[in-house]
């Protein structure tokens, strides 16, 4: 067996060739949405309203696209760690199908009834119109998103993290130019507002989707489409993505009583928590996400190949280096967060608090450094339950009902949210740690695998 020191510094270089695209692609979804709020910013505060509270609502396709894709990827990662591309292409495929599906009813919402969903959350007339357009256009792009990130989950499971971000990239620096030329007006392009700035987004998933296919039905990928088979690896694909998609959506539906406890203390800190949230999801997102995909990655193509002890060492290995990568962006955050927050802002309270967000935020970049890359290989083995316990009870325990409870009841104001936040990823942790040490997850996805193959022997 190799020296220890050799097995590690062999894990990080692959991790590094795996994450710098996948880092990049992040970047560039990030900055996206950043440009999106920029833009609008130029209208109207009400513009600036509308799209977040759309966003809300836009989370959903984003979440079941995240789901069938953690699905995706583990079963693409272990079936190509143990030689099974036939097993693997008519799992993609299937994933590609449920994607589609799955996204058609968000589509006639979107056409029916979207102005009534953002007058729901108690927009006035102007911003539940305004919304109501925005989120009308984002919806009906709801297939083609869910299909796009379904497509990279599977090229990545293979270990193929360059194709996913050249393809999202393009549709991604699509989406900047177009979100700005079709929003502004600018040149020869008609000024159409916020409906611009929603149709530049579903004209670049489209984009995005449609080139996803014509990759993976080419030669230039080592997957392919194949005709479905079996409905076992349909259970298997919805087993694993469903714990992963309830997972995403309780965070997202946990932002809406946390946003309502902010207001009590003003809208000042609303707005600085939101610059703090804005800064660390920019700046530190591409590195704890391409941690987790990674994470999944390798652990799934080491489990695909027999070696669940070599799985565990390389989930520890790749756990390192997200700690230490991300424990160096946290420190960035703590003690440079007042020259950026400045960027965001130049109101002095709400800086103040924007400040100390950041900081929040920055000191929780240590446990993100452990959170995601352990929760990326249990996902990698097929195991979505347990970041799931660990979300929702940490979300709902801490970052709700502590802060509520410190800040509110007991009278300890934001101090008592700061601490219910960084409580809360610690929780996430802890959970995940105890998971990953004791749990089951190697014989789990054994499992899976010696299903598969008697299924299509």
């Amino acid at each position: 067996m190799a020296d220890p020191e050799i097995r590690v510094r062999d894990v990080w270089v692959r991790t590094a060739s795996l994450s710098w695209p996948i880092a990049i692609q992040q970047t560039l979804n990030t900055l996206m949405r950043t440009v999106d709020v920029l833009v609008t910013g130029l209208f109207s505060p009400a513009a600036v309203a509308a799209v977040g509270l759309a966003d809300l609502y836009a989370q959903i396709p984003l979440r079941i696209g995240l789901g069938l894709g953690t699905g995706a990827i583990a079963l693409s990662s272990q079936d190509t760690g143990r030689g099974a591309e036939a097993t693997r292409d008519r799992a993609i495929t299937q994933a590609f199908g449920l994607g589609f599906l799955a996204g058609l009813p968000l589509s006639v919402v979107g056409l029916t009834l979207s102005a009534p969903l953002i007058a729901l959350l108690g927009a006035d007339p102007a911003v539940s119109e305004a919304g109501g357009r925005y989120l009308a256009l984002v919806f009906a792009a709801a297939p083609m998103r869910i299909v796009g990130i379904v497509g990279a989950r599977s090229l990545q499971g293979t270990g193929d993290t360059r194709t996913p971000m050249v393809v999202n990239g393009t549709a991604n620096v699509f989406n900047i130019t177009a979100t700005a030329g079709l929003g502004l007006g600018l040149g020869s392009l008609p000024e159409l507002g916020i409906a611009g700035v929603g149709l530049a987004t579903a004209s670049s998933r489209t984009i995005e989707a449609v080139s996803m296919m014509a990759v993976i039905a080419s030669d230039r990928t080592t997957i392919s489409f194949a005709q479905p088979r079996r409905s076992l690896v349909t259970r298997q694909l919805v087993a694993v993505s469903l714990p992963n998609f309830a997972e995403g959506m309780s965070t997202s539906l946990a932002n809406f009583p946390f946003n309502a406890l902010l207001l009590t203390f003003g809208t000042e800190v609303t707005a600085a928590y939101h610059i703090g949230r804005r800064i660390y999801q920019q700046f530190s997102g591409p590195l704890y996400r391409s941690a987790s995909v990674v994470a999944s990655i390798v652990v799934g193509q080491t489990l695909g190949q027999g070696r669940p002890d070599a799985a565990r060492f390389a989930g520890l290995a790749i756990t390192a280096l997200s700690f230490l990568t991300l424990s160096i962006a946290g420190t960035i955050l703590l003690v440079g967060a007042i020259p950026i927050a400045r960027v965001f802002t130049s109101d002095p309270l709400t800086l103040e608090h924007a400040v100390a967000f950041t900081r929040v935020f920055g000191v929780s970049m240590f446990a993100f450094g452990l959170f995601f890359p352990l929760s990326g290989c249990l996902r990698g083995a097929g195991e979505t339950r347990i970041p799931f316990y660990a979300r929702f009870s940490g979300t709902f325990g801490f970052l709700l009902v502590f802060s509520y409870l410190t800040g509110i009841t007991l009278g300890y104001g934001l101090s008592g949210v700061y601490a219910g936040i960084v409580l809360n990823y610690a929780w996430w942790v802890l959970v995940v740690g105890i998971g990953f040490l004791r749990g089951d997850w190697a014989e789990t996805a054994a499992s899976m695998m010696a299903e598969r193959a008697d299924a299509f022997r």
